[in-house]
């Protein structure tokens, strides 16, 4: 008897050897008759191998109901998740097959925790890993007897509905879990902030599309909901296979132009507000393929991002700039990095390689981060910033002022220079609360001694604002727009103006 039900278990072990007892032992027996035979009457050697053959058949008969018993219970096992005790990836498939009838809508969602890999970092996989049995109790509550959830492993679950209007149903019960994980989620004294951004798609029954197809297109309306910003439910398109394909191609474009040195570093100056004089530049990336096509930062970048490739680009331009402003030591160089560089833990130290190997003075480098970088990642953030200020190189918060920093956020990475957004420069030049915003920015980066530049300033009125307002450095069109490296020194040692700008 076992201590959970009180019925008989064998063991693995068991399953192995109790035959083997067995059969010798029955084998031993009728060797014993064999030896004996001579001495044994016909009637006793009937009862024993009656007795033998009766033992066999209740073994078997055990071994039988045992065996199967596993085999049922190892089939249960893997087509559950062991950690949530949900069923896995097997199971929706399978289930999906036996649910699944001709003509009958079937709707899957795929689901993705937002934020899960920072309370890994911040707590430890062993809080995680309650996170995702609470998170796993969560679905089964919501979804009830209305559909089916699975674990599909890491972060990510899954739901199944089969029957009429079940996209509608599911849609609704996603919403539900949205809402849900919109409240921190309670763990013992800690309370825990998740979000969970889902992709949905459906089979008509008619299509033809399977379970690996339902769930390959819920992957790809998931990760629409997190470009698009999370907490949301997507519908699989298929607009969204076309601008995948799109994508694809791009990226293939993308490593040949880095290969071929397709990719251009021009700079724009930023100038002195009281002086007009150059004091820095800052570098931008340009790419303009074989066929004469421009193509902007604002397309290729995120798909580098998205690809991995903005390693390579990103390192690319950083030894480009270093080596280009080696010919103007008057001035300092500002190289514009990505959050995906900043969450690679080798890009410290390619950095520091890339100073050694160029020579470029390590006070002269400032890196941009915009605030998302430090929202997506603040822990992995702020320990590569660290290493990376003991090189002696400055770090710059770019496009403040687009909704996301906090002046927590200013005191814990401590930014040597704070740039405002050009819509915060915009909106303060007509709004008296925009100004009020614009000027508190200023004084809270004084008292943390940044310098403060700002950006986009396009009107002689704009300039005129910003330099009443404090800003140590105006960068804009007003002054100059971006240019070839060759021309920068053309311009070192004058006051800018307008006519520069027009020249430029």
């Amino acid at each position: 008897m076992n201590a959970r039900g009180g019925k008989l278990a064998l063991g693995p072990r068991a399953l192995v050897f109790a035959p083997l007892v067995i059969l010798s032992g029955i084998f031993g027996v009728f060797a014993s008759l064999f030896v004996l035979d001579a001495r044994l009457s016909h009637d006793n050697a009937v009862w024993i191998v009656g007795i033998c053959v009766t033992i066999y058949a209740i073994a078997v008969m055990l071994l039988g109901k045992f065996g199967l018993t596993h085999i049922v219970r190892l089939e249960d096992l893997g087509r559950t998740d062991s950690l949530s005790g949900l069923p896995n990836r097997r199971a929706l498939h399978e289930e999906a097959a036996r649910f699944a009838q001709p003509g009958e809508e079937l709707a899957v969602a795929l689901i993705d925790l937002d934020g899960f890999k920072l309370v890994n970092d911040h707590y430890g996989h062993v809080v995680g890993d309650h996170v995702l049995i609470e998170i796993a109790q969560v679905l089964q509550e919501i979804c009830g007897s209305e559909a089916r959830c699975y674990r599909l492993g890491g972060d990510e679950f899954a739901m199944l509905k089969v029957g009429p209007v079940a996209g509608t149903i599911l849609e609704g019960i996603c919403r539900t879990l949205i809402d849900r994980l919109g409240a921190p989620v309670p763990l013992e004294d800690r309370r825990i902030l998740l979000g969970a951004s889902v992709g949905l798609s459906r089979s008509t029954g008619h299509d033809g599309l399977g379970s690996s197809e339902l769930l390959r297109r819920a992957d790809v309306a998931m990760y629409a909901s997190k470009r698009g910003g999370k907490m949301r439910c997507t519908w699989f398109t298929d607009d969204f296979d076309r601008s995948r394909e799109a994508t694809q191609q791009l990226d293939e474009e993308l490593r040949g132009a880095l290969a071929k040195g397709e990719f251009e570093v021009v700079y724009q100056p930023l100038v002195d507000a009281r002086s007009g004089a150059i004091v820095a530049v800052e570098s931008l990336l340009r790419w303009e393929r074989p066929d004469g096509k421009k193509i902007g930062p604002n397309v290729f970048i995120p798909v580098a991002e998205e690809s991995g490739l903005i390693n390579g680009i990103g390192l690319w331009v950083i030894e480009r700039a270093c080596r280009d402003a080696l010919a103007w030591p008057s001035i300092k160089l500002s190289v514009n990095i990505s959050a995906a560089q900043l969450r690679n833990p080798e890009f410290p130290i390619q950095l520091g390689q890339i100073l050694e190997e160029t020579g470029f003075a390590p006070e002269r480098l400032e890196l941009e981060i915009t605030e998302t970088c430090l929202v997506i990642d603040p822990v992995i953030a702020e320990r590569s910033l660290n290493v990376i200020r003991d090189f002696g190189v400055n770090i710059s918060l770019d496009d403040f002022g687009t909704g996301y920093a906090s002046i927590g956020f200013l005191r814990q990475f401590r930014f040597e220079k704070l740039k405002l957004d050009r819509s915060l420069v915009t909106q303060a030049q007509a709004d008296e609360g925009s100004r009020a915003m614009m000027l508190s920015s200023i004084s809270v980066a004084r008292a943390m001694k940044m310098d403060v530049t700002a950006e986009g300033v396009e009107t002689e009125e704009q300039a005129d604002l910003v330099r009443a307002a404090g800003c140590d450095q105006i960068q804009g069109w007003l002054y100059y727009k971006a240019m070839p490296a060759h021309e920068v020194a053309d311009h070192l040692g004058k006051p800018a103006s307008r006519a520069a700008s027009r020249a430029a």
